[in-house]
């Protein structure tokens, strides 16, 4: 291996990095929104809405990125749709990590125990206060490890980016093998690029999961605690006129 080489393809490579993180990061934060939104419609069963988003979840988990590329970048453009390449690996992103990230929010609201949003009705909690201090917090804990397998999974995903012209990090080992064909130091450096973004990825994952898993057992957070006096309070101030009556 020769360090002159690397020295010099360096530059080229945390260039690439950037341009990967910046474009995997956008296309993440876009299918977040969007596995959100699925989720809740399929958790609260929306009329005729919760079968579209079946049909897109099934669509988007069973073609591969790389078509989706193709399509958005080379199909749409025949009916007056045109993308930039940059666009292009967002949209991609977005549509096929929605559907992942809308099973694994399901998944969370689904863990949470009937019981547990029925003792928060009897409560005198609304729908509201319900979701986001019964519901939440659980959904939460138990969304962590498949949301932190899903980022991950993304960021490598961006690797076929280079597919439709993207100089992102396996775009410019390809052309570097290609132009000078110093494999070796190329593939090293993609290696040591896609290590330095996706490792404190997965440690902030498993920090979090701990985290919240040993925080959340047998305790009531002070939301909660202070939303079940308040109800409580509402509650003996209606029943109390009708009690002197």
């Amino acid at each position: 291996m020769d360090i002159q080489v690397l020295q010099e393809y360096l530059p080229l490579f945390g260039n690439a990095a950037l341009l990967t993180l910046g474009l995997g990061l956008a296309g993440i934060a876009l299918s977040i929104v969007t596995g959100l939104i699925c989720s809740l419609v399929q958790y609260y069963k929306v009329p005729v809405a919760r079968q579209i988003v079946r049909i897109y979840i099934e669509l988007s988990r069973n073609t591969p990125l790389l078509i989706q590329l193709f399509f958005i970048y080379y199909g749409l453009p025949k009916i007056g749709i045109k993308t930039d390449p940059a666009v292009c690996g967002i949209a991609g992103l977005a549509f096929l990590g929605g559907s992942y990230m809308a099973e694994a929010f399901r998944s969370g609201l689904d863990a949470v125990e009937k019981i547990h949003v029925e003792s928060a009705k009897s409560l005198g909690m609304n729908k509201l206060q319900t979701f986001i201090y019964v519901v939440l917090p659980q959904a939460v804990r138990t969304s962590i490890p498949p949301f932190t397998a899903n980022v991950i999974f993304l960021l490598k995903e961006t690797s076929v980016f280079s597919a439709v012209s993207l100089m992102d990090l396996m775009f410019t080992a390809k052309d570097l093998i290609g132009l000078y064909y110093n494999t070796t130091e190329s593939l090293f450096l993609l290696v040591i690029f896609y290590l330095i973004i996706l490792l404190p990825v997965s440690l902030l994952g498993t920090y979090f999961e701990h985290r919240f898993s040993n925080s959340g057992k047998g305790q009531v957070s002070k939301k909660t605690q202070s939303a079940v006096k308040k109800n409580r309070r509402n509650t003996e101030k209606e029943v109390a006129p009708n009690v002197g009556n």
